[in-house]
């Protein structure tokens, strides 16, 4: 698998730099109705504005990881209250055999015989 990821990552790099190596014509990009401008290749105009967006795209999901760090830490400190570590799994069985169960004694199947139709 990690020669595959291997190969995968060398094919981008190099459709990447074959990308870079084909637009490196200049360009005149004019900002604020013409007042600035800037003239470089096309694909460093490309590149600085595909991490502008990256950056910006950063910013924006700050306040919601502080928010989801802020919400683990009190759950944490719940756990914490009620008595258990904090890397332990429940104790008791998972609620998930009984739904099983409900369901094949409701189609059924072992456990249950279903009523007759158009009762």
């Amino acid at each position: 698998m990690r020669v595959l990821s291997w190969i995968f990552y060398i094919l981008l790099f190099v459709l990447a730099l074959a990308f870079a190596l084909s637009n490196t014509e200049p360009v005149e990009v004019r900002f604020f109705a013409g007042q600035a401008t800037w003239r470089a290749p096309l694909v460093v105009v490309l590149l600085s504005f595909l991490a502008a967006g990256v950056l910006l795209g950063l910013f924006a999901c700050i306040p919601s990881f502080f928010r989801q760090r802020r919400a683990i830490a009190g759950l944490r400190k719940e756990l914490k209250a009620v008595g258990r570590p904090v890397g332990t799994p429940s104790a008791g069985p998972s609620p998930e055999p009984a739904i099983r169960a409900e369901g094949a004694a409701a189609a059924g199947g072992p456990g249950g015989a279903s009523p007759p139709l158009g009762v």
